[in-house]
């Protein structure tokens, strides 16, 4: 059992004062949550799109979170459906290619599609990224990236192919694994198997575990990142007394939050990030650091 593991089970078991407090004054002294934006700021612009990281570097938001798949000639690419029905208009391109899935399609086909006229007339043309693409617009804004590994199971050897995209980029230097770079999954398989590949990266676990498997995690994930409806107070105190693979606290990263009341009820949990469509109202209702 992890060293922080007893003070968790204790916490669990009997609660502790600072979780019998409101959440104002359970987080009183605890720093401001990082506020993430999902798929870029896709409230505003669409999602996983270079746009959509503009705009959120517009916003003044220093983290993005994207989904990377890849296509049927090997190429990574920036999108969150494992096929390209809603974000493009593939099914005008290649009537014919039903069910339209990403891995049926190579990233020069992929590339001819309409990425943003779905979402409004003012991104008419928006593409679908690769991930260099994405990368490379985010170093030029001195952004940072969340980057979720989207369906492991239809990639095989997916985890080690990110890797070595995010190598090639330059985004395993000290830089940028110290402060710059998350990777999270879905999937604990996967999360451990980046751990287990690049042990220096940082990893988060998308999902909400049983505070008894907590330990468990802990031996491979930074971070367990649950949907905000799905946790409360004693859940994310109980997560953030174990240490994780790097031997620091687990962080909680909480989703997909774009309202702010909600916005405050978990920053009154103590979660360390808060994932959202809209960050800049996220960002505007938490308080002041």
């Amino acid at each position: 059992m992890h060293a922080r593991a007893v003070a968790a089970t204790t916490t669990a078991l009997l609660g502790t004062a600072a979780l019998l407090l409101p959440a104002s004054q359970a987080r009183a002294g605890a720093e401001r949550p990082t506020v993430i934006a999902h798929r870029g700021a896709s409230t505003y612009a669409p999602e996983n799109t270079l746009a959509a990281v503009d705009k959120a570097a517009e916003l003044g938001i220093s983290w993005v979170e994207n989904d990377v798949q890849r296509t049927r000639d090997g190429e990574l690419v920036v999108l969150h459906d494992d096929n390209l029905k809603r974000t493009t208009d593939v099914e005008e391109v290649f009537p014919g290619r039903a069910p339209w899935k990403v891995k049926d399609f190579t990233a020069d086909e992929i590339a001819l599609l309409d990425a943003g006229s779905w979402f409004g007339p003012a991104y008419a043309g928006a593409r679908v990224p690769t991930l260099e693409q994405f990368m490379d617009r985010l170093e030029l804004h001195h952004q940072k990236l969340l980057l979720e590994i989207k369906n492991p199971d239809l990639y095989p050897g997916i985890e080690e192919q990110t890797l070595k995209a995010l190598a090639n980029e330059g985004w395993l230097d000290t830089d940028h694994l110290a402060s710059r770079l998350i990777v999270q999954s879905f999937s604990p398989d996967s999360v451990r198997t980046v751990h287990e590949l690049k042990p220096t990266v940082k990893t988060g676990f998308l999902g909400t575990p049983p505070t008894s498997e907590l330990a468990d995690y802990a031996d491979f994930a930074d971070q367990i990142n649950p949907s905000h409806s799905s946790i409360s107070s004693d859940y994310v105190a109980t997560v953030q007394e174990f240490d994780g693979p790097h031997g620091r606290p687990l962080e909680v990263f909480t989703w997909t939050v774009n309202d702010a009341d909600t916005a405050r009820l978990v920053a009154g949990y103590g979660v360390d990030g808060i994932i959202t469509n809209s960050p800049d109202v996220v960002r505007d209702a938490l308080p002041e650091e």
